[in-house]
């Protein structure tokens, strides 16, 4: 074989290792990011227990401190908030020293710093499971980019009408409420749907879909009548 062909050849062939490689890496990125998102987060069974309130007292605790920590921050200033909480975490902790302190030295025992197990824990963030992140959190960042310029540089004219509705109707809700107050909404809204939905499910998800097919039916609408417009039909 011509050694020029070869040498071609073993090149071609590198380069599509290095892509295969590459598009693995790619995935797995991917895969850790989505394991680490917010949606994930909420899909996994203890969040989907609390929502659904299988243990009324452990959701019950969990919505009050929740609300009652959005609430202060409704009221008060984060740093506020935040120093009021560190400070009655550490009258606790000093509280409790200094009781066991008093009760060693009555009892003339020698047990040692009621924190010592804490204190010897190792609490340092292992460097693997920090570049883990950060290239998780650099995969979602490319997309949000790449999805950002997709949409404002009008690469598909509805995509872009949608998210200028969106932008507007937002200016609406901006006027009306405030970051906190819409937090506090979506609190009370992430305890009070998914039990009321999971009691109602065939009613509501008939609904759904009929708004659905609604939705889809005025966006094809769309689609055929705006110059311009990129089909998904072709693009797909």
């Amino acid at each position: 074989m011509d050694p020029m062909t070869q040498s071609a050849q073993i090149s071609s062939s590198q380069g599509f290792a290095d892509g295969q490689n590459s598009a693995a890496k790619e995935s797995k990125l991917s895969d850790s990011f989505l394991s680490s998102s917010p949606v994930s987060l909420i899909q996994s069974p203890q969040v989907k227990d609390l929502i659904h309130w299988r243990d009324p007292k452990k959701s019950g605790l969990v919505f009050g401190l929740s609300m009652l920590l959005l609430l202060s921050l409704a009221a008060f200033s984060v740093i506020s908030v935040a120093s009021y909480l560190l400070l009655a975490l550490l009258c606790v902790t000093i509280t409790f020293r200094i009781y066991k302190s008093v009760v060693q030295a009555v009892q003339k025992s020698n047990e040692g710093h009621p924190f010592k197990t804490l204190i010897d824990k190792d609490v340092s963030i292992p460097p693997e499971t920090f570049r883990k992140h950060v290239d998780a959190s650099l995969t979602y960042i490319n997309r949000a980019l790449k999805q950002m310029s997709r949409l404002f540089l009008v690469e598909d004219l509805v995509d872009s009408l949608k998210l200028a509705v969106v932008m507007w109707l937002l200016t609406y809700v901006g006027a009306v409420f405030n970051g906190i107050t819409i937090l506090i909404l979506a609190d009370i809204l992430l305890f009070a749907v998914p039990p009321i939905y999971e009691k109602n499910k065939t009613q509501i998800d008939q609904y759904i879909d009929l708004a659905r097919t609604q939705v889809n039916t005025t966006i094809a609408k769309l689609q055929e009548k705006l110059p311009g417009a990129v089909k998904r039909s072709k693009t797909e």
